[in-house]
């Protein structure tokens, strides 16, 4: 009978620990009211669209899979722009906030939660320990599509913020009557 080797129990708990803390945390941040912060959304949409480039080169040489790629990136783009339009934004003399739609957050949540396990456990039964390298991330037309679903929700989803703040900033504009309606109603009054 062998025997676990307690280092890789040690690094397979640390991993788990790790992405159980990331998922929470990622769970909280979809499902509850939000206080804006344009610095985060900014990251977003800067961050992101680089991660998309660097693993669309990799799906490069695996024919097929940068359709796979953009049919998540063309699903998640929608979904950003229906979840800004379930999303309830408020401002108050303590800052701007938003709270995203539930339902969606959770869903999407499930399915990175699901994708995680899913390659958590491939690895795992395959090879028997965590020591060794997970396959290319890039070969998995599933994994692709998630991806491209879940970096454009968030790349949309960020630049709706973005644009609803910087609305905030607008000044509201009065409106100047014309002249020729001032005439016209002091007219109608004699």
């Amino acid at each position: 009978m062998a025997t676990a080797n307690p280092t890789s129990l040690m690094v397979a708990a640390a991993v788990g620990a790790f992405i159980v803390w990331r998922v929470i945390s990622r769970v909280r941040r979809m499902v509850g009211r939000q206080k804006y912060s344009g610095v985060r959304a900014m990251m977003t949409v800067v961050i992101f669209p680089v991660l998309i480039a660097l693993v669309a080169l990799g799906a490069m040489k695996h024919e097929g899979n940068l359709l796979f790629m953009l049919a998540g990136l063309i699903v998640g783009s929608g979904l950003g722009m229906y979840g800004l339009r379930l999303t309830k934004f408020d401002r108050s003399p303590v800052g701007k906030f938003y709270t995203p739609n539930a339902h969606l957050g959770i869903a999407l949540s499930l399915l990175m939660i699901g994708r995680i396990a899913w390659r958590m456990g491939s690895i795992y039964f395959t090879t028997q320990s965590f020591a060794a390298p997970p396959g290319d991330f890039s070969s998995s037309p599933l994994t692709l599509f998630l991806f491209g679903m879940l970096a454009a929700y968030y790349i949309s989803y960020a630049v709706g913020l973005l644009r609803w703040s910087r609305g905030l900033q607008k000044p509201a504009t009065v409106a100047t009557p014309i002249a020729s309606d001032v005439i016209e109603s002091t007219d109608q009054t004699v």
